[in-house]
């Protein structure tokens, strides 16, 4: 077993467990759910909020069985922040082994000002950033107040009778994990035998441990038969104003401006 060192606390990858505290109503926007594991990690969706600083490692743990009966496990850790107007960063790093000593080397960063609507992509490979100003409908879009159902194998409409026949939502209660209140939701969806792709029905669960505070998912564990386990967790935060140079593309890239031309009144809208 893999386990994921989270302050004073050690999470073992196939479970969770966190003491219950008194219920915390949720009034901030839910972040996405989680879209499972992908070439690609996304790590943890930052909401553009105003008001609540802080700045955090993002741990990410993928736990893979292979078909020849042997196992995988990598990981990585991105670093991420917010300030007081809402503004993040957000970084991707390689995955590693378990074994692996320093940290991954960084393959991008985000800068998101919720306030300019200006979202900035720099790859440090190419010493490359990609500016764009996101229109208002794009940027209303970050903020998202109800989250999407995931589907798997044929897709289902969230809020449609399929839909609700095939998922499973459960209310895990609050817990306390490092002095923060965290709302836990579990989420389960079976996949019938013929669009499973493994000739059996199978079960993807996700686990979500949310943050009012912060309106963040500090943990998300991802269950899937078929492409293994993911944790991504949400540790060393500190709630003091990040510095602004956080907030700035490094010195010696070049930004490139993609930011598509305004469309001249009466310009059909392209469907």
């Amino acid at each position: 077993m893999f386990n994921l060192r989270i302050a004073s606390r050690t999470i073992p990858l196939f479970g969770i467990f966190l003491l219950p505290v008194i219920a915390l109503t949720q009034a901030a926007p839910m972040p996405p759910d989680y879209r499972g594991v992908q070439i690609h990690i996304p790590g943890v969706y930052i909401t553009p909020v105003p008001y609540a600083p802080f700045s955090a490692d993002v741990q990410i743990v993928t736990h893979q069985k292979l078909t020849d009966g042997t196992e995988t496990i990598r990981m990585t850790i991105n670093h991420i922040a917010r300030d007081s107007s809402g503004r993040f960063y957000n970084e991707s790093r390689g995955l590693v082994t378990s074994s692996f000593k320093g940290e991954p080397v960084l393959t991008s960063a985000r800068i998101y000002d919720p306030m300019s609507r200006r979202d900035i992509v720099y790859n440090p490979q190419l010493r490359l950033a990609r500016e764009t100003v996101l229109q208002p409908e794009e940027a209303a879009r970050q903020l998202p107040t109800q989250a999407p159902v995931p589907t798997f194998g044929n897709p289902v409409q969230p809020g449609s009778a399929a839909a609700a026949s095939r998922v499973k939502e459960t209310d895990l209660g609050d817990q306390i994990v490092d002095n923060t209140i965290l709302h836990g939701t579990q989420k389960q969806r079976t996949i019938d035998a013929a669009s499973s792709s493994t000739g059996q029905p199978v079960t993807i669960t996700d686990e979500y441990w949310y943050s009012p505070e912060l309106a963040v998912y500090l943990i998300v564990k991802h269950d899937d038969p078929r492409s293994g386990e993911q944790i991504v967790a949400v540790t060393h935060i500190d709630r003091h104003e990040p510095p602004a140079a956080k907030f700035a593309v490094p010195d010696g890239y070049k930004v490139v401006d993609e930011t598509p031309p305004p469309k001249a009144p009466g310009t059909p809208v392209s469907r």
